[in-house]
């Protein structure tokens, strides 16, 4: 029984021997090489010329050793080991008995007694274990893909951004699921979101905020308000927007309108001003108003003068204006007493008043009452003019027995001056008495319409 054993395995180690001896040819080759007949060796297999359209859209397709690459057309390669372009690369080593102790997928491994499923292989302990494809780098994933290891297999992994169709990895362009609020866009293995003019990409890069121009130093010369992507400039009270719509240029007022001051109007910076002539003072912004310099103390009158008012200044006449034959009984009142033979054709008295009125008054207007100061039963009053409107711009409408009004009838331009002499004359049939007094009225036209 043992010789019969020793014989069996000389036997056994001879017909080894003999099959290791005998010249075998092997042309297999890995993925990616073919058989070159010429120089009996594997050599690499260019993908780029031999698959039409091997990379998409923008990708460019770069060969490699046992496959290719799809990248960017600005990408280069640059290998570790440069190999001179005249000597061909070094082939891969081909399928022998010993590599075939952990064949590519797909196979199935052999040993004595033990047949292993596809993607494992038997060990030293005669077990069948699983064989790491990625490891071993008998993997058919292209360069741009992980290998990830699984029981009795493995599966390709495209980078994020990726996805995988067939045995490449497309893009996935992100922008069509509109995770951007504004703009999307897309780029190899990834997106960016953008935002409109007056936003900013908030923390989550992909919403957009309102970014607030006036505290980010916006070209408005006075006042800035935010609105939503943009904002406004606006202009202080009297400047208005130029044409820029940022700077402010000042608003003449006084351009617009004749109306806006009684006398003047004096543009300044962002306002205007009124001003007055002599004799007037402002009165609020806009109405001159005459000053009263008789009130005020602001005239030169002597004692023996009185200060009579008018429109833009004043006037000093004399206290006593009374001539021969009359007399003086009160400051502006002369009497021609009846006694006095020079006073029998004159006027029983004369009264001095003073007015003034502005220049272009509106006609008719009425503008002084006479009224008589004493009554006589069954006496009757007339009134006229009896000097100083020799043009005929007055006239007197008497209002009843004792009262009459001095009507202007056409308009007067000033300054100028005018002395009448208003006569009322009393009759007194009953008592067959017949009398006449005078008021002496000045009138002095001021220079303007206020």
């Amino acid at each position: 029984m043992l010789v019969l054993g020793l014989l069996l395995a000389l036997g056994l180690r001879a017909a080894i021997s003999q099959e290791v001896d005998e010249p075998v040819t092997y042309t297999e080759c890995t993925d990616g090489y073919e058989w070159d007949h010429e120089r009996q060796h594997c050599r690499d297999i260019n993908e780029c010329e031999t698959i039409p359209g091997a990379c998409k859209g923008a990708m460019k397709c770069f060969n490699h050793y046992g496959g290719y690459l799809c990248l960017p057309r600005s990408a280069s390669i640059i290998s570790e080991n440069d190999v001179p372009p005249n000597i061909e690369p070094a082939a891969p080593p081909l399928l022998t008995p010993e590599s075939s102790q952990r064949p590519p997928l797909p196979g199935v491994a052999y040993s004595l007694g033990l047949e292993c499923p596809q993607g494992y292989s038997p060990n030293e302990e005669n077990q069948c274990v699983d064989v790491d494809e990625c490891e071993l780098d008998i993997h058919s994933c292209q360069p741009s893909q992980a290998c990830i290891n699984t029981p009795g297999g493995y599966n390709c992994k495209c980078p994020d951004g990726y996805r995988r169709v067939g045995t490449e990895c497309i893009d996935i362009n992100e922008c069509r699921f509109r995770y951007c609020q504004h703009r999307c866009v897309n780029s190899p293995g990834s997106f960016t979101c953008q935002c409109e003019p007056g936003f900013t990409l908030g923390r989550d890069n992909r919403s957009c905020v309102d970014v607030n121009e006036c505290d980010m130093g916006a070209p408005c010369e006075q006042r800035c308000f935010n609105t939503y992507g943009s904002f406004l400039c606006r202009c202080e009270q009297g400047y208005e927007l130029s044409g820029d719509g940022q700077k402010c240029q000042d608003i003449d007022e006084c351009s617009y309108s004749s109306y806006l001051c009684h006398y003047q109007c004096v543009n300044e910076p962002g306002r205007f001003s009124c001003v007055c002539p002599e004799g007037y003072q402002l009165l609020g912004t806009r109405i001159c108003q005459d000053v009263n310099e008789c009130e005020t103390g602001q005239h030169q009158c002597s004692e023996s003068q009185l200060c009579t008012n008018a429109y833009g200044g004043f006037q000093c006449v004399e206290k006593n204006r009374c001539q021969d034959p009359y007399m003086q009984v009160s400051d502006n009142r002369c009497l021609c007493p009846s006694t006095t033979p020079g006073c029998r054709d004159e006027p029983a008295s004369i009264v001095y008043r003073y007015m003034s009125i502005t220049s272009e008054r509106s006609v008719p207007s009425d503008i002084f009452q006479i009224q008589a100061t004493s009554i006589y039963p069954g006496a009757y009053n007339t009134f006229r003019i009896k000097a100083g409107d020799e043009q005929g711009e007055f006239y007197i409408r008497q209002i009843n027995n004792i009262s009459a009004m001095l009507v202007l009838a056409k308009q007067v331009t000033g300054p100028r001056e005018f002395v009448l002499d208003l006569e009322m004359v009393t009759v007194n049939p009953l008592m067959n008495y017949q009398s006449s007094s005078v008021l002496r009225l000045t009138i002095y036209v001021g220079p303007y319409s206020f």
